[in-house]
């Protein structure tokens, strides 16, 4: 055997067994996942049963609000999150300073809007009363939401980010009010309409493609995703994790279990 021939043969052999140490390294380990209560918890279920096949244990630990699940991440009470779009990680790492990173996309939740009172967004009188999201990523969607359907306009370079200041025009001059996303489905017997995240509406028994006076375009720049510690992201667990939430079966379940409310961003 020549020299190149046994140093081919060295690197190779080297790197299945690094191959090899990295999954042995994600097999029988435990990790908790924090998700917010409704569809993330849905998933997180069949994705749980999909990681314990590769020897990757979930915990699953759901919260009620889109707050909880970074602060508990950042502090190592969990080691991963299913729950958000980039634009709202990326707030929450500019306002708190988190180290934490997107590894992969699950699925899309296109925001509606709903009314106890009303069909459709241009039914709404003027002086309407309209409750969207109070955390900056969500409310600019609804406000683009509102922009489209022609009742409001933004200025030019408002973009994803929208806020209330960048309102140019109200013509009729409805009323918008920022409500906690958690809260939202609790405000449509005092207001004329309200702009709900997937997973509070599903939870408050709506279902967006049935319901929804007004949706969002599916695709929209707001996958959600998983993410982890920036420390952690390069740990074979991860690769594992990812897998099982991009699996076939999560795509399955997505598809014909949420009915529509939950697109595959994978």
């Amino acid at each position: 055997m020549s020299n190149n021939t046994k140093r081919f043969a060295l690197k190779t052999l080297l790197a299945l067994s690094l191959a090899a140490t990295g999954l042995a390294q994600a097999q029988d380990t435990t990790i908790k996942i924090a998700v917010t209560n409704g569809p993330h918890a849905q998933i997180a279920e069949v994705a749980k049963k999909v990681a314990e096949r590769q020897g990757l244990k979930l915990q699953i630990v759901e919260f009620a609000d889109y707050i909880q699940p970074n602060a508990a991440l950042d502090a190592g009470d969990v080691q991963a999150n299913s729950f958000q779009h980039l634009p709202f990680l990326q707030s929450q790492i500019q306002a708190r300073g988190y180290k934490i990173s997107a590894v992969g996309n699950t699925v899309t939740a296109p925001l509606g809007f709903y009314s106890k009172k009303y069909k459709s967004l241009a039914d709404l009188p003027r002086g309407a009363k309209v409750g969207i999201q109070n955390d900056p990523s969500n409310s600019g969607r609804a406000l683009n939401v509102l922009a489209q359907a022609g009742l409001i306009k933004l200025k030019p370079t408002a973009g994803i980010s929208a806020t209330l200041a960048d309102l140019t025009d109200n013509p009729k001059n409805l009323q918008i009010i920022q409500v906690e996303a958690a809260q939202l489905p609790r405000t449509l017997d005092d207001l004329d309409a309200s702009a709900i995240n997937t997973n509070y509406a599903v939870q408050a028994g709506l279902l967006p493609s049935r319901d929804a006076i007004a949706i969002e375009p599916a695709q929209s720049p707001y996958a959600n995703l998983i993410a982890v510690r920036t420390a952690d992201k390069d740990k074979p667990w991860v690769a594992a994790l990812v897998k099982a939430f991009q699996s076939p079966e999560v795509r399955s379940f997505v598809e014909t279990s949420l009915k529509g409310s939950l697109i595959p961003a994978f």
